[in-house]
Parts: C-alpha cells; sequence; structure tokens
C-alpha cells in the first residue's frame, strides 16, 4: 500500500486522459481551464469576441475539430460536431432507440446479407439545390472505404460490405455491395450476416456528403468543409479556428422535433468553463474533481444545476503487445497489478469514475458481473515482475500521451508513481501533439499509451470485436488471439441474443487474462445546465441531439 502514500500528494486534477469514440479519439469538451488543467481564467474568456446573445442560442464550451469530414474524422470533438451538421440512414433518438433517418423504412432479406433501404423523398442538402438520393450514398459510403480518401475509419465500419476488399486492392472499380437500385432505393449487401451493420450506419463513416461540393477524395484536402453542405438538423455557419463555432438550425430539416435553438455556439479558447458557466458565459459545462465537492453541497446554489448520468466508456493503458519485453504476458500482468484502481478513480477522481475489472461499462448490455480481473497485488507484481528478469528493459520504454499541449494530467503521473515505487520500474512519458499521437498509434510505433474508448453504438461488439480482433484496423496492441477470433465469428453469426452476449463474454475473459490492455476506470458524465434549458442531457456516446434541447424562456 506505499503507492498510496506517495500519490496523495498528487493534486486531483479533472479527467485529461484521451477517449476513442469507435476509432474517434475524444477529450471532454464540457471542461475547460481551471476545472480540467488546461491553464487559463475567466479573463481569457472568449465570449466578449462573439457579441451578444441571440434570443434562442445555446452557448457550450467546445475543441477545434480535427475535421468536419465524415469520412475522416478520428476524434470526437469532430464527431459532435459532424452529426449535427451531417446525416446518415438511421440514427439514435435521445432514448437511444435506432431510427430511420434520411432512410424512412428497410427491408432486410432472410438470409441477412441483403439490407433495402427506401429513402425520404422531402431531403434536400443545406444549401436546398438537390435532394438526397441513393447515388449520394453510393459515392459517399464508396469514397470513405477508397484507398485514396486515407480513413482510418472506413474499412472500420464498412467493411462489411461485399466487395469492399476487392475495391481496396483496385481489383474492381466500385463496391459490388453498394448498389443505387433507383434514386429512392439503396441496397446494401454484406459478405456474411452481421447483427449489429444497422448500428454501424449511425457512425459519421457511412453519412451522406454533396459529391457536387466535395470533388476529392483525400481526408487532408477537405477544405470544403469549411462551407459544409450537409443534411443535419445544423448547418455550420462559422468556425473561426481557436475561438468558435456556431450552427444554426437547418430551415430544411425532415424529422421532427426540428430544431427549436436559433443557433449554437461552441466557444474554443482558454478559460474555465466552470467560471464562464458562474458568470453567464456559457449554458453548459462539465464538473471536475476540483469542484465537485463544491458542486455536491446542497447549500450551494449550483447544486440545483447539477446532473449525472453513465458514460459507456473505457479508460486503459495499451501495450504494443509485438515489441519486446511488452510481448511477455507476465511483464504486463506485472504492471496491471502494480496499478490501484481503487485509488485513482475514489481518492484522485473523486467518485468521478468507478473502477475498471473489465473492458465493457457497467451500464452496456453484456456487461459481466463475474468476470475476472486482474486485482492490485503489488507485492506479487514484484515478484512476477523478477521472474521474467526483464526490468532493466521496462525501464526503457515510454508511455505515449496526447494532452492536445497541456501537461500530462494526474492519472498518468499516479500510474507512474506506481510504477516506480510497486515495481522498481522508470517509464517515461513521452508527450505528442494529438495529430501525431494518432499518427503514431497507427503506424504502431507506441510501446505503452494511455488511451480510451466510448462506444459508437451499445454493443459489446463495438468495444471487443473492433478492437482485439487480429486483423481489425483499429487494434492497436496488435493483440492477435485465434479462440477470441473464432468466438468474434461465433458471436457475428448468432441469432439468439442472449447466447450472442454469453459469447463476447467470454471473448472479455481470455483478453482480459491475455492483458493486451489495462482497464483503468469507467467515466461518468457530471455536469451543470442552467434550470431555463430542457432537453439537454450528455448521451453515453456521441450521437445527435441538439435537435431536442429547448428553452423554457
Amino acid at each position: 500500500m506505499a503507492a498510496r502514500n506517495l500519490v496523495y500528494v498528487l493534486t486531483g486534477i479533472a479527467v485529461g486522459m484521451i477517449v476513442i469514440i469507435g476509432g474517434l479519439v475524444f477529450a471532454l469538451s464540457l471542461g475547460g481551464g481551471d476545472d480540467d488543467g488546461n491553464g487559463g481564467s475567466s479573463n481569457n474568456s472568449p465570449s466578449s469576441s462573439v457579441g451578444p446573445r441571440q434570443k434562442g442560442e445555446l452557448r457550450l464550451f467546445g475543441g477545434d475539430p480535427i475535421t468536419l469530414d465524415p469520412a475522416c474524422a478520428s476524434d470526437a470533438d469532430s464527431a459532435t460536431y459532424i452529426v449535427e451538421i451531417f446525416s446518415g440512414l438511421v440514427t439514435y433518438d435521445n432514448n437511444l432507440k435506432l431510427i430511420g433517418d434520411i432512410a424512412d423504412h428497410w427491408e432486410v432479406s432472410t438470409d441477412g446479407l441483403k439490407y433495402t433501404f427506401h429513402l425520404r423523398t422531402n431531403v434536400l442538402f443545406h444549401d436546398g439545390s438537390r435532394r438526397v438520393t441513393a447515388d449520394d450514398f453510393k459515392y459517399s459510403m464508396e469514397r470513405a472505404v477508397n484507398p485514396d480518401t486515407q480513413s482510418d475509419t472506413g474499412d472500420v465500419y464498412l467493411g462489411d460490405l461485399a466487395g469492399v476488399d476487392e475495391y481496396i486492392t483496385g481489383d474492381a472499380t466500385e463496391v459490388s455491395g453498394i448498389k443505387a437500385v433507383d434514386p429512392n432505393t439503396l441496397e446494401l449487401t454484406l459478405k456474411a450476416p452481421d447483427a449489429v451493420f444497422l448500428e454501424k450506419l449511425t457512425y459519421p463513416t457511412a453519412f451522406v456528403v454533396d459529391k457536387n461540393q466535395v470533388k476529392t477524395f483525400g481526408c487532408f484536402d477537405s477544405g470544403w468543409t469549411l462551407k459544409a453542405n450537409g443534411t443535419g438538423p445544423f448547418k455550420l455557419a462559422e468556425w473561426s479556428l481557436g475561438a468558435r463555432i456556431v450552427l444554426e438550425p437547418s430551415e430544411n430539416f425532415y424529422l421532427t422535433p426540428k430544431p427549436s435553438l436559433s443557433k449554437v455556439t461552441y466557444l474554443i479558447a482558454g478559460g474555465s468553463s466552470y467560471t464562464m458557466y458562474q458568470n453567464d458565459e456559457l449554458d453548459v459545462t462539465g464538473i471536475g474533481s476540483i469542484n465537485i465537492d463544491s458542486v455536491l453541497d446542497p447549500s450551494n446554489p449550483l447544486n440545483k444545476d447539477y446532473h449525472t448520468s453513465d458514460n459507456l466508456d473505457v479508460f486503459y493503458i495499451g501495450f504494443n503487445v509485438k515489441k519486446s519485453p511488452l510481448d511477455d504476458p507476465d511483464v504486463r500482468k506485472a504492471l496491471a497489478m502494480a496499478i490501484d484502481k481503487d485509488f485513482l478513480a475514489s481518492d484522485l477522481l473523486k467518485g468521478l469514475t468507478e473502477p475498471a475489472n473489465g473492458i465493457i461499462p457497467p451500464a452496456m448490455p453484456g456487461y459481466n458481473e463475474a468476470l475476472k480481473g486482474i486485482k492490485f497485488d503489488p507485492t506479487a507484481a514484484r515478484a512476477l515482475l523478477d521472474s521474467t528478469g526483464k526490468r532493466d528493459e521496462l525501464s526503457k520504454l515510454k508511455l505515449l500521451t496526447s494532452g492536445q499541449g497541456a501537461a500530462p494530467n494526474d492519472v498518468i503521473d499516479a500510474i507512474i508513481a506506481m510504477w516506480d515505487q510497486n515495481l522498481g520500474v522508470k517509464i517515461e512519458i513521452q508527450q505528442e501533439d494529438f495529430g501525431l499521437f494518432l499518427t503514431d498509434l497507427r503506424d504502431s510505433n507506441q510501446e505503452l499509451y494511455s488511451l480510451g474508448w466510448i462506444a459508437d453504438y451499445p454493443d459489446p461488439q463495438n468495444f471487443l470485436e473492433i478492437n482485439f480482433r487480429s486483423n481489425s484496423g483499429n487494434n492497436q496492441s496488435g493483440y492477435s488471439n485465434p479462440q477470441v477470433d473464432a468466438l468474434f465469428d461465433q458471436a457475428d453469426a448468432e441469432q439468439d441474443p442472449q447466447h450472442r452476449l454469453e459469447l463476447y463474454q467470454q471473448a472479455e475473459q481470455m483478453i482480459v487474462n491475455d492483458e493486451p490492455w489495462i482497464p483503468l476506470y469507467h467515466q461518468k458524465a457530471s455536469y451543470l445546465v442552467k434550470p431555463n434549458i430542457q432537453g439537454f442531457e450528455v448521451p453515453p456516446f456521441v450521437i445527435p441531439f441538439l435537435r431536442f434541447v429547448t428553452f423554457t424562456d
């Protein structure tokens, strides 16, 4: 328990780790400044540059997106905007029910291979120039998986389609599994049945873009997104880099309820979002560990504005299991056993998280209460590492992280301190610019790395198969277990929902035993919302929801 004494001196500010959202890396943008350790004060507030508040205007704290191209998004700051500006065949409503979006309805063949979508005939692009047709979806999906686009997510979420492999290798000029039958009918054919194929279509990679505007494939040639001509509930009115993003409701939006907000302004700059909320410069703010005790005090006027909800996420330390000494399971297990997750969640992060025993979060279908995780045991951890004879090799490694320009957060500092105290291993932190961080992960240049995952859809397949199948494009740890792959194959074809979840539970236990990740904790959404706002609830994963938000006065 000596590690507790060491890390008690750390200053428990809000979580600053990075979260991936189905290939999308997400830093919680409800927080800021003093609350998450990224500096600044209310004196640096950007709100003075956006002028007086318009009636019906919602003001939020945001981050600059890396891209607004649906085919190319790899961070949740980007996804947060993309899901409001663009849309696809299906989506989730504010009750997390899968519903038709641009597709009015659809049929699935008895063998589960063919999906026939019937498109709404009243869906226009934001500029009103023309309606969306099946040809637009064929163009958009083929663009997402085209190698020239260089999307990290296209094949991950659209790879189930027949003909994708041949298209990627250049052996075909189109994806045979994407067919525009007529302007109103799109037919998608799979290689094999997939129980969550519809859910995958809620991911931005499957969204429609205006081919008359885009005209290019490359993710690095996305200048068109500055005036993105989407189909979502909101249109992009302004993007001032480092200052603000402004969304306005689309008069052409086709679902009900239509947006009632006059506009949504995301303020992007230094400063404390908590202070800005108190000054009525923001309508919503995240709450981190610095301010949570004060907010939970019933005598604090802000207490009545407090909301909390479960997220479908997991934060973790990942290993590149193809690099020595991390290719040794005992080395990985020793590192895991040396981390006191209870201290991280309860003491350092003030109960804003709960310790992760496994990978699947508690609110997710298929969560396994009986899963046997790796327990904190510093004495056994040191003995296990001694048995490998690889302590000196470990001390030469680096933990890759991205703080997007900020200092490494206290969670990472605490873990490094625990490894030093409990194992006698001094591992260096290597902090990188966000873009380089993602590139190094993609190119397997990492050794250890801090990351996280937030659901794209509420199914364990999204956590397990996408991250741990041997040939998955998002398998950043390089993990491979034929038995786990076989369980994934069985789960994909399983028609019984309960047995399918049991197969994923078996796979999760095997993965936890092999330890390609150290699951650390599951985060909870903790935030303040002004009392005159209704319908603002942080969803457990990134989905469009602003059209459900209203002002009461």
